[in-house]
């Protein structure tokens, strides 16, 4: 696909210019962004491509689109603040402050087993839908009558849905706020984010529409196949892998604006490249002279929490405190980097080390859950750019 790309890249960056290009060119991307800052000063802001992974209408500077899972990282970023403005403990039960939750043997279940993904609620025996999804009275109910699957604390599994419903309900019990609502307020307001968790009417034409893309496979090469293992758990209905990922059924069309107007703080975040890459160079450094975490608290936050097979992903992943850590599933751009993909390709993360923070967002969806291989060319680049 040939595109003409728009934006601007700061000297030495010029890789990342090229390897995005060549992301159209060669992986098949239809509409996409890419953001990079280092040390709070942006140096990437490119776009090319389309809006609508099936239409015409150019991409734009303002466009955004659903980065799924990506938006894990910011709602990680919710409760972490809490705790270092003093009104969450981490280390505590998390029925201390919900006490409903503590039914079925959740007693003990604390607070950072929730963005550890050691909670043992990565499924629901009864998936909600999208109606139910949407509404946090009846979500947080049905997150507080399951049972755990292991015993909270002694393993780790993605929890790829009820991950929002429970950092949405502590949200809630603390702040008396819903998480999308707080994030407005407390991080893309200060800090004047394109980014949304539960996305007003006013901004909704700013949205492009999201579908699934094949990459297209180098004549002579084979397309690689992923492992049985992770095959089967996928196509098994009974598998966690599968529940997992059904915990809402069925899935709702991220296209549709009811999904868009929900505040699902797992899965159905609205970004632009920028939104998310300055929310990132916020954690790990004065962006524009707003700062969100203080440095003890990014060391918290991307501390090895859980690490090895993945109950639910059935790879090994590392995990600190509501983000994904870099290593083979999730390979970022150096050992103390932490982010969050989103499944289908977007990603976002930062580097405390480089001064680093990185946002890619796309509306062609690919099948990867974790190492999108766009986003992975874009990181090479950045890597790249660095040691020039």
């Amino acid at each position: 696909m040939d595109v003409d790309v728009h934006g601007t890249v700061a000297e030495g960056f010029e890789p990342v210019g090229e390897a995005f290009a060549r992301n159209f060119e060669a992986l098949g991307d239809r509409g996409a962004a890419v953001a990079v800052y280092r040390d709070g000063r942006k140096v990437v802001d490119l776009w090319a491509g389309v809006k609508d992974v099936d239409g015409t209408e150019p991409w734009r500077r303002n466009t955004a689109q659903v980065v799924r899972s990506a938006t894990k990282g910011v709602a990680a970023a919710v409760l972490l603040l809490l705790h270092q403005r003093g009104e969450l403990d981490l280390d505590a039960p998390v029925g201390q402050y919900w006490p409903e939750f503590k039914a079925h043997g959740k007693e003990r279940l604390l607070v950072r087993h929730v963005l550890n993904h050691r909670a043992g609620l990565p499924v629901l025996d009864r998936p909600l839908t999208l109606a139910e999804a949407a509404d946090p009275v009846r979500a947080a109910k049905a997150v507080a009558a399951q049972a755990p699957v292991w015993e909270p604390g002694t393993d780790h599994g993605y929890h790829a849905l009820t991950y929002g419903w429970l950092v949405d309900e502590l949200v809630r019990r603390v702040t008396g706020r819903g998480s999308g609502e707080w994030i407005a307020s407390e991080i893309a307001g200060p800090l004047g984010l394109d980014l949304w968790v539960g996305l007003p009417d006013a901004q909704a034409h700013r949205v492009g529409t999201v579908g699934g893309i094949e990459a297209p496979t180098p004549s002579g090469t084979l397309r690689a196949r992923p492992k049985r293992s992770v095959t089967d758990a996928y196509a098994d209905p009974s598998s966690l892998t599968r529940r997992a990922f059904a915990a809402i059924t069925p899935f709702p069309d991220q296209n549709d604006p009811v999904f868009h107007a929900a505040a699902l703080p797992a899965a159905n975040g609205i970004a632009t490249a920028d939104g998310l890459a300055r929310f990132y160079a916020s954690l790990i450094g004065p962006v524009d002279g707003v700062r969100l975490l203080a440095p003890a608290t990014v060391e918290l936050a991307r501390a090895e929490e859980s690490a090895g097979p993945d109950r639910v992903l059935v790879v090994s992943t590392r995990f600190g405190l509501g983000y994904m850590l870099h290593g083979g599933a999730s390979p970022f751009l150096a050992p103390g980097s932490f982010g969050h993909p989103g499944r289908g390709g977007s990603l976002g993360f930062a580097d405390p080390e480089s001064g680093i923070a990185f946002g890619y967002v796309t509306n062609g969806f690919r099948r990867t859950v974790t190492a999108d291989p766009r986003a992975q060319a874009l990181i090479r680049a950045v890597r790249q750019a660095l040691s020039a």
